[in-house]
């Protein structure tokens, strides 16, 4: 790994700078920097570097600077890399972690945790797949027949409807309850009236 090189002198006159090793503070800047991606700003950084905070800003700048410190960069390039490496989630090694993790939850006799292991275990390897049904249109675009057809069809599928209003209640609900299919199929439809006024 790049922090644990051997820090060494300056290099001579006419030494290339990407070659250059990092000093100890560059170490720690470039460990900082790419441990926190995200967290910490270049400037907090070079500040847990070791670099004093009235120039942390302009220390930071110079270091991640290609052209000012490309060995830097090399090096925050390469850390980068070797992270993304070790933590880059691929196929068998999230179907060894779920392994393990469901192994773990049986020998701790956590049976629902390992039963989603598996299943996740499962999905990986596309074993389930999901099924989703998308309905399109609104009653707002249906007509009154329409409405109707689809309550009486609903109606007949729940199976008989029983009361179970109290009966002081019922007299009075009777005469404002004749049902909602009732009332729709009483009145005069508008397509029934447009084509009678058509035939006339």
């Amino acid at each position: 790994m790049f922090w644990k090189e051997k820090v060494m002198a300056r290099p001579k006159k006419g030494t290339a700078l990407v070659d250059k090793q990092l000093t100890r503070k560059q170490q720690k800047f470039v460990y900082e920097l790419v441990s926190n991606d995200g967290l910490q700003t270049k400037r907090e950084s070079a500040i847990k570097a070791g670099y004093p905070s009235n120039s942390a800003h302009s220390r930071a700048y110079e270091l991640t600077n290609p052209e000012i410190s490309p060995h830097v960069c090399r090096a925050i390039a390469q850390y980068r890399a070797e992270l993304d490496a070790k933590y880059a989630v691929d196929y068998k090694r999230s179907e060894r972690s779920l392994q393990v993790i469901r192994d773990a939850a049986i020998e701790a006799k956590a049976f629902s945790a390992s039963v989603q292991a598996e299943i996740a275990r499962g999905k990986l390897a596309g074993l389930y797949t999901s099924k989703s049904e998308i309905r399109t249109g609104s009653i707002d675009a249906m007509t009154k027949q329409e409405v109707v057809d689809a309550l009486r069809e609903l109606s007949e599928g729940l199976g008989p409807i029983i009361d179970i209003t109290p009966e002081a209640e019922t007299s009075s609900d009777e005469e404002h309850r004749g049902g909602v299919l009732a009332d729709l199929e009483d009145e005069p439809q508008e397509d029934q009236k447009v084509s009678d006024d058509k035939s006339n």
